[in-house]
């Protein structure tokens, strides 16, 4: 367990607010509610299904390419830093045809 998952959530906004100000990015939470609102927004009252299976294809892609990139495209460096079995990492990367 990391010291970040100790933090209350309270805490935890607080923590963004300040690196959002000395970076002037925002956090990943941040990024991921601003899109939500904006989806909401669009859908303008329509029914939305699978919305959790469709978001995690939106973060999931991105997040495999960032850390492959990261890790110079070692799958044994990215499947530990993304605590995931390397097969597990290797049929990931094929489904979104990042291999």
């Amino acid at each position: 367990m990391n010291s970040k998952s100790t933090f209350t959530f309270e805490q935890d906004l607080a923590h963004d607010h300040d690196n959002e100000t000395r970076h002037n990015h925002r956090s990943l939470r941040r990024c991921v509610e601003s899109a939500m609102e904006d989806y909401f927004v669009d859908l303008d009252g329509q029914h939305a299904t699978d919305l959790y299976q469709m978001v995690l294809q939106e973060v999931e892609a991105p997040l495999l390419a960032a850390v492959m990139k990261y890790s110079r495209y070692n799958q044994s460096k990215a499947s530990e830093m993304l605590s995931m079995n390397r097969g597990t990492l290797r049929k990931k990367l094929k489904q979104y045809d990042l291999l």
